[in-house]
């Protein structure tokens, strides 16, 4: 048996059909394919490959007996790039012929794997120190939305990250905030500090007026609790914006 032998996912294959095959045995040169591409990943790590062999790989294991480059390609085609296939939302990925559970499944273990070790290397840390870190996290996390979420980082007496949560979600450029509710769960942690973190899907992470004045409003009521308000963060897809950096704080 092959080294990379795939082991088979609860889902039904036959769901994604780009390029029929006979039943049975795979094809040789399907499986050569494979292998050379998997070898060449191992060999070479991600910049041997391009994004949409990296998705190949992904495809892989959701569809072991089909060609899966043309897949590849057409998801690439609709959503632009690797990270904006992978963090793409379920019901728009099910809208691509050929996309069914297994597929979705296979992207979404992708996505929350690369969230998970970014946020390993944030958390339980001093914030301070571990800057860029926190800021790939944010960007890992919130880049490729389609629509805004707006979370908050509460952070101890030392500044370092105890706790990241979402509160709340919102349409492609608007999400409500509720700075008495922030403040709130703030105290619940005994935080002694914050910062806020939201994206904007259109890629520009220049703030609005609202953004301003909700952050201006964020910070009189922790002023008001004796917390501090670090910074906001606006997450955009190529780079971010920070509050503090900006002069708005």
């Amino acid at each position: 048996m092959s080294e990379f032998a795939e082991q088979p996912l609860p889902f039904d294959f036959d769901e994604a059909t780009p390029v029929p095959m006979p039943r049975g045995r795979t094809p040789s040169y399907m499986v050569d394919h494979r292998k050379r591409l998997r070898t060449r990943f191992m060999d070479g790590g991600a910049g041997a490959v391009p994004d949409y062999e990296l998705l190949e790989l992904v495809l892989f294991r959701a569809i072991p007996r089909q060609d899966v480059k043309p897949l590849a390609h057409t998801l690439m085609a609709e959503f632009g790039d690797f990270n904006r296939v992978v963090s793409a939302q379920p019901d728009r990925l099910r809208s691509i012929k050929g996309v069914g559970d297994a597929v979705i499944c296979e992207l979404k273990i992708i996505e929350a794997s690369a969230q998970r070790l970014a946020r390993a290397r944030v958390m339980n840390k001093q914030v301070i120190s571990s800057w860029d870190a926190l800021v790939d996290y944010c960007h890992t996390t919130l880049a490729h939305r389609e629509t805004e979420q707006f979370r908050v980082l509460f952070l101890d007496r030392k500044n370092v990250l105890i706790a990241d949560e979402e509160q709340g979600k919102g349409t492609v450029d608007h999400v409500p905030v509720y700075p008495r509710e922030v403040a709130k769960r703030a105290l619940e942690l005994n935080a002694s500090a914050l910062i806020l973190v939201h994206n904007h899907p259109s890629g520009d992470p220049t703030p609005s007026q609202s953004d301003i004045d909700m952050t201006a409003q964020m910070e009189m009521a922790c002023a008001a609790l004796g917390l501090t308000l670090h910074d906001h963060l606006i997450v955009g897809k190529s780079r971010e914006l920070s509050f503090k950096s900006e002069g708005y704080l």
